[in-house]
């Protein structure tokens, strides 16, 4: 495997399972947590297929006018206007193995289906460390950490991971995600733990 692959996969592997200790939580009750089983299924996974239980724990729904403020500036600027803007957000959520601190959330979107469900759409900027900083490899073209996740009305569904994804919009303003990977990691028994709300 080249030097590139194998410094790829491990950014992979390091997105999905964070080594950071668990620590300190946030007081404030959660709108939402869920767990989901996560199998990197991308020709990057090393030794197998790479998986993990995940956390996502969301503080709150980010409003119509964050929302907004994320679709002005990548229009106006571009990714980079783009994770500038997400970079300066609160954090309304985490991500993360389960039992460690794992990375802010700073978007969070909860979209009602029409079957009953929902779909939560989640997005944050990624870690980019010092090494990958210095050698620059292609990744640090795809900043953002973007997950899409469907339940039914029981709370139960699956879903999709980027995380190592870029955000771009074409002249029509429509917005594209592009994926390093060959495909997201796999988001499987995803299940919301908050009741149903009244």
């Amino acid at each position: 495997m080249s030097r590139e692959r194998r410094f790829v996969a491990a950014l992979l592997t390091a997105a999905v399972a964070s080594l950071v200790p668990a620590g300190a939580g946030r007081a404030a009750d959660p709108v939402d947590r869920l767990t989901a089983f996560a199998v990197d299924m991308s020709n990057l996974s090393t030794g197998g297929r790479n998986t993990a239980t995940v956390d996502i724990i969301i503080y709150r729904w980010s409003t119509d006018a964050e929302r907004d403020r994320l679709t002005d500036a990548l229009r106006e600027k571009g990714a980079d206007g783009l994770l500038r803007a997400l970079q300066k957000m609160d954090d309304v959520g985490r991500i993360s193995r389960v039992g460690s601190l794992g990375l802010p959330l700073r978007f969070a979107r909860e979209v009602p289906l029409s079957t009953g469900g929902r779909r939560i759409l989640l997005g944050t900027d990624r870690q980019i460390s010092f090494l990958e900083m210095r050698e620059q490899p292609r990744t640090v073209d795809y900043p953002f950490v973007i997950l899409d996740i469907r339940l039914n009305a029981e709370g139960k569904g699956e879903g999709k991971l980027m995380p190592l994804a870029k955000i771009t919009q074409d002249r029509d303003h429509v917005v594209e995600i592009e994926n390093y990977a060959s495909e997201p990691v796999r988001l499987t028994s995803v299940v919301s733990k908050i009741e149903k709300r009244k």
